[in-house]
């Protein structure tokens, strides 16, 4: 019997369409992506062999750099957004769109309540040599970080089971501002707290 011949078919695959897809898809990540904001302040922490890492969302974090000086920072700009209009129409602060749009994209904050709204029309360069960079403060007579953490908190309600605290400190923070940071968080009952640390290899057994 002769053999029946099959019809070759073409293995040519149009990629047109998957093109589109590809440079539709790279559009859209350029346009959408924002990088993360320059920290305000280095800080070296201490070392650890903890490989926890920072999340990168429902986390309230405090930089404390080796002066004492105390940053808040709140991932997320919906949250931060809300924060910063609370605060603005609980302290009469007067923040411009502009400013309270500094503060939903930028890094952490390190001013008084009464230097706000100059802290944030200044640019993030401009505020490392600014004399209001005084950190956020912890006194007793003058606790802003209850108020920031109250607020905060405020902000995470459908996520309050999630939420992290972390604290960034350098090696030479005075041990004094240390605890002052932790009596803070004491009186709003907050007892888990993490500390942020570089990662050490680990001890050989």
């Amino acid at each position: 019997m002769p053999r029946i011949k099959m019809p070759r078919k073409s293995t040519l695959v149009d990629m047109t369409a998957m093109t589109d897809v590809t440079f539709l898809l790279l559009t859209f990540f350029m346009l959408a992506t924002r990088f993360k904001p320059n920290e305000p302040v280095a800080v070296v922490t201490p070392t650890s062999v903890n490989t926890i890492a920072i999340p990168d969302a429902n986390v309230i974090l405090l930089t404390i750099d080796k002066k004492g000086r105390i940053f808040f920072d709140l991932p997320g700009q919906s949250y931060r957004q809300e924060l910063i209009s609370n605060i603005d129409k609980q302290f009469g602060l007067g923040l411009s769109a502009g400013e309270m749009r500094n503060f939903v994209l930028g890094a952490s904050v390190g001013t008084d309540m009464k230097h706000l709204k100059s802290y944030l029309a200044m640019k993030p360069e401009e505020r490392k040599d600014a004399a209001i960079e005084t950190g956020i403060s912890s006194d007793s007579s003058n606790n802003e970080l209850g108020i920031w953490l109250e607020y905060a908190v405020a902000t995470q309600r459908l996520e309050i089971k999630k939420l992290k605290y972390c604290i960034k400190a350098d090696n030479e923070t005075p041990y004094s501002k240390i605890k002052t940071v932790l009596d803070v968080f004491k009186k709003k009952g907050i007892q888990r707290l993490n500390l942020v640390t570089n990662l050490e290899t680990p001890p050989e057994l």
